[in-house]
């Protein structure tokens, strides 16, 4: 059989941190943002992490699990 290909939309968007959660991005940070106050810009900028519900899936998609 040959090798899982990682999804590369995922390993474009997710960093695994070092205890093993993963790292995401804020959404409505790319554009239109006269409109969006500096403080709800401000938080967009800083990374989250990936909620517990959905790492599976993310770690399914990286080849992790």
């Amino acid at each position: 059989m040959p090798k899982m290909k990682t999804k590369s939309s995922a390993k474009k968007r997710f960093k695994l941190t070092g205890t093993g959660k993963i790292k995401r991005k804020h959404a409505f940070k790319s554009h239109i943002l006269t409109k969006k106050s500096k403080k709800r810009k401000l938080r967009l900028t800083h990374d989250a992490l990936v909620h517990k519900a959905d790492e599976d899936n993310v770690k399914t998609m990286l080849r992790l699990k």
